[in-house]
């Protein structure tokens, strides 16, 4: 597992509510956007920041912690995406589209950015342009909706410094602003767990098996020999967290093929190469129970020679290194 980037300050750009952000975070999964969207934000922000003049901060990771959220789902047991009605083609049929499902939220940024210098008086300018950016760019797909005049200090962005023995006192300060909220950390140690009881009743269970294990909920009929009669368990317990199944990245499904060498490519004067998503596991905590800044942080893990691209949560669930994703 890849190492956090150095960092000397948290940036908190607080409730920024988005409006019809993707919720299709990868071909098997929906709800919260990918954090590779977010990733991809703090690029373009990194981009346009240098392009402004602030080409003394570099950002080297960033965590999201969610407030409320709305996915555009129809209601009961089972849920459909409620999609748009877009105009017929030429000929009066219905045109064919590709599902888009939209999710409102409100969440909280929070880049983590290294810089050799940063006096106090500059940060506030540099934080007023950094929200000025964002509010011109697309979050997710989503669009940043203004805050009010109204809003007062709950929607001002702020620094916390983690530069030598302070942090510890900064961060116990972000972590109380930032309440009520949850945070997506990775737990792809479930796997491994969910993986041994799996193979002590079917030796032949693979780690993609375990992996749909827990993005579902089972039920099974537990008998009870005293009484004649049994209860249905379902095998999520009370204690084992809100477990969610997560897009992390992708990998490669080709060679690398150099810029220009593949067909109606985006880019052609990138090297291009085939991918597919890897899934992991993650879980939604408290702000609260993060004990570090890199138990929030998300970053880049590019691995070519590898194959892998792909992100990293430094969240150590009992002091053990996380294990590859599936």
């Amino acid at each position: 597992m890849s190492q956090c980037p150095q960092y000397t300050h948290l940036v908190v750009l607080p409730h920024l509510r988005v409006q019809n952000a993707n919720a299709v975070s990868s071909p098997l999964t929906h709800g919260f956007p990918s954090m590779t969207a977010f990733l991809g934000l703090v690029w373009a922000l990194e981009r346009k920041a240098v392009a402004a003049g602030l080409e003394h901060l570099a950002f080297n990771a960033v965590g999201v912690v969610c407030h409320d959220w709305q996915e555009l789902v129809t209601d009961g047991y089972v849920k459909a995406l409620r999609l748009t009605r877009n105009p017929v083609d030429k000929d009066g049929g219905t045109a064919a589209i590709v599902e888009e499902g939209r999710i409102h939220l409100e969440l909280s940024l929070v880049l983590a950015v290294y810089t050799d210098e940063w006096e106090q008086d500059r940060q506030a300018c540099d934080l007023q342009t950094l929200a000025n950016l964002v509010a011109g760019m697309r979050i997710a797909g989503g669009t940043v909706v203004p805050a009010t005049q109204s809003a007062g200090t709950r929607h001002r962005p702020w620094v916390a410094d983690m530069r030598g023995d302070r942090w510890e006192g900064e961060f116990h300060r972000l972590r109380c602003r930032l309440l009520p909220g949850s945070t997506l950390v990775e737990r792809a140690d479930l796997i491994g767990q969910r993986l041994e009881q799996l193979r002590a009743t079917s030796p032949q269970a693979t780690r993609l098996d375990a992996w749909l294990s827990l993005s579902r909920n089972d039920r099974h009929y537990l008998p009870d020999a005293d009484n004649g009669k049994g209860r249905w368990v379902s095998s999520r317990s009370l204690q084992g967290g809100w477990i969610v199944p997560i897009p992390v990245g992708y990998g490669a499904l080709s060679e690398l093929y150099p810029a220009g060498r593949v067909r109606n490519a985006r880019d052609q004067a990138t090297p291009f190469r085939f991918v597919e998503s890897l899934y992991s596991i993650g879980e939604w905590i408290g702000a609260h129970r993060l004990r570090r800044p890199e138990e929030l942080l998300w970053w880049a893990d590019s691995q070519p020679d590898s194959g892998l691209y792909r992100c990293r949560n430094g969240y150590p669930p009992d002091g053990h290194p996380t294990p590859p994703a599936v």
